[in-house]
């Protein structure tokens, strides 16, 4: 493990980009600082974190490093795919983007069709609106999850099923950062609950790469703050 003292994590155990850093961090062998902000209890609204983040989105990197204060950048890291890029970027081994420019391209895509597309219409702000403001109750949020969970994933699988790059992950044999925003997706269902049908490549993959420490390591139930079993 190096640079144990170089990253400041705010996370929350429950969130899938909070998911998606922490496997990343535990690929690339560098263990940060978490500073535990309750969700729940609006800790992320509170003016100390939104001092950090103005969008009180979670996770929220500062680094430390002697090369970011020179550079001007420790300023907190937001968006969990930026975020990602950085740390392959600062820890090159193992790579989370292929060597190619079309395989970069395509795992990319598939990062952001999860990321992107479908995680930002089921995140708690999202609820916050639809409950307060749009008259959803539970019955209505639940069938809005179950909608865009099930649009998401089944479009992956259509994707990772027919394209050539699919391999043993998401793009050949070695894990992404597609395959982390996979995961990232599912670890978050079970938390809520909730099943998609008909997707026996994304479960595949899924399987893959909950065998890997990092990511088992990184489950939301092992977290800080998670709640007992």
């Amino acid at each position: 493990m190096t640079d144990a003292n170089r990253f400041e994590l705010y996370a929350f155990w429950r969130t899938s980009a909070t998911y998606r850093v922490r496997v990343a961090f535990n690929l690339k062998g560098v263990v940060p600082q978490e500073r535990f902000v309750n969700v729940d209890a609006a800790e992320h609204r509170s003016p100390a974190f939104l001092a950090l983040n103005p969008m009180g989105g979670l996770p929220t990197l500062v680094d430390h490093g002697a090369d970011a204060g020179a550079a001007g950048s420790t300023i907190p890291l937001t968006q969990s795919l930026a975020i990602l890029e950085f740390l392959d970027e600062t820890y090159p081994q193992p790579p989370l983007l292929p060597a190619d420019t079309h395989g970069r391209a395509r795992v990319r895509s598939l990062a952001a069709l999860l990321a992107a597309d479908t995680h930002p219409l089921i995140t708690p702000r999202v609820r916050k609106y639809l409950t307060g403001q749009a008259g959803f109750d539970d019955a209505a949020w639940r069938a809005w999850q179950n909608h865009w969970f099930s649009t998401g994933l089944q479009a992956l699988e259509q994707r990772l099923a027919q394209e050539p790059g699919t391999g043993a992950f998401c793009h050949g044999d070695a894990p992404t950062t597609a395959d982390i925003c996979l995961a990232s997706i599912l670890v978050v269902m079970r938390v809520f609950k909730i099943q998609v049908e008909g997707i026996p490549t994304v479960e595949r993959i899924m399987a893959r790469c909950e065998a890997l420490e990092a990511f088992a390591r990184a489950a939301p139930q092992l977290q800080a703050g998670a709640p007992a079993p």
